[in-house]
């Protein structure tokens, strides 16, 4: 008898294809599952879950008394209640690595976009108002040879940094729990403590994973050392942030302009005051949104499952204790 598999949200046809040919297979698309018993019927049967953004809970899992590993398609993992399915030695695998470069690509245009105005200037072409020639207070700022300040010099930090040192010759410096010795001798990155990037940097860049250490690590007194020039860009998730604090940081004109990926609640809410501002650039959470990341996200999430109901240790495991405990 074949297993049985949870799939939801975002996994790609393909895959999911390949999982139907070794395994019972109960799929839902986008949101479907939310409130759906469909889905609460096949969690109670499921020795493997994949997916992206659901909230492995406490009680989520007490309904799921077959579950042996749970396979996230993403690089973060804070929907996942660690503490919980190491106790219960279920599984727990994310997929790091296939999506540094998509992510870090992603960031980097998003940077550009804001110290250029893209999508500003876009929209004033498109709107029919280029009838005079460019007026200075539309103008961007230039992003070659400036200082760029990473703060989280992770694998898509390392791949920021390699963009912005090659390619646009800019200065890096980077504040990390411990000091990077590649990112130091590959693309000259100078670490510092936390204050002194804020207060130096053309462009502070937030790469930090989502914990209770760094849910708003970006606030009020952080927007104030910074820069009246600089840009802020948040690759990171919303909730290291403290939205309100930039806001009013982009009002009052503490700094120059921002760019974010992510927002505290996703989907944002449409009357987000955020919204109404110009010296923002605001993005759907597209990090690793391309067809191939997307692709091989799911076929190393897959890869994940079908290791681990083989009873072998998965290549992307993250909680180690669920493995030396059985």
């Amino acid at each position: 008898m074949k297993p049985n598999v949870l799939v939801y949200m975002r996994v790609d046809k393909r895959v999911i294809k390949e999982l139907e040919k070794e395994y019972e297979v109960t799929s839902f698309h986008n949101h479907e599952y939310i409130g759906n018993p469909d889905f609460d019927l096949a969690l109670k049967k499921a020795e493997g879950i994949i997916g992206l953004a659901l909230k492995v809970t406490k009680e989520l899992l007490d309904n799921a008394p077959n579950l042996k590993v749970v396979c996230n398609v993403s690089v973060g993992y804070d929907n996942l209640d660690l503490e919980e399915l190491t106790k219960r030695k279920i599984l727990a695998t994310n997929t790091p690595g296939v999506l540094d470069d998509t992510t870090a690509d992603a960031i980097f245009g998003l940077l550009l976009s804001t110290a250029r105005r893209i999508p500003e200037l876009d929209q004033f072409v498109k709107s029919g108002q280029w009838d005079i020639s460019l007026q200075p207070d539309q103008y961007g700022v230039d992003v070659h040879h400036k200082t760029l300040g990473i703060i989280g010099m992770g694998n898509i930090g390392r791949a920021i940094a390699r963009r912005a040192h090659f390619g646009f010759g800019m200065d890096i410096l980077y504040h990390n729990r411990s000091k990077n010795k590649e990112a130091e001798e590959l693309y000259q990155a100078s670490y510092c403590d936390f204050d002194d990037l804020l207060t130096q940097s053309d462009f502070v860049c937030l790469m930090v994973p989502a914990t209770k250490e760094t849910e708003k690590l970006i606030g009020v007194k952080d927007f104030k050392k910074m820069k009246k020039s600089a840009i802020f860009i948040n690759g990171s998730r919303g909730k290291n942030v403290d939205e309100e604090a930039l806001y009013h940081a982009l009002v009052n004109k503490e700094i120059h302009a921002a760019g974010i990926d992510v927002f505290t609640k996703e989907p944002t809410n449409p009357d987000n005051p955020l919204l109404t501002l110009k010296n923002i650039v605001t993005l759907p959470h597209i990090g690793s949104s391309t067809t191939e990341c997307e692709y091989n996200m799911s076929k190393l999430a897959a890869k994940n499952l079908r290791t681990a109901l083989n009873g072998e240790k998965p290549p992307s495991l993250l909680n180690e204790k669920s493995w030396s405990d059985k």
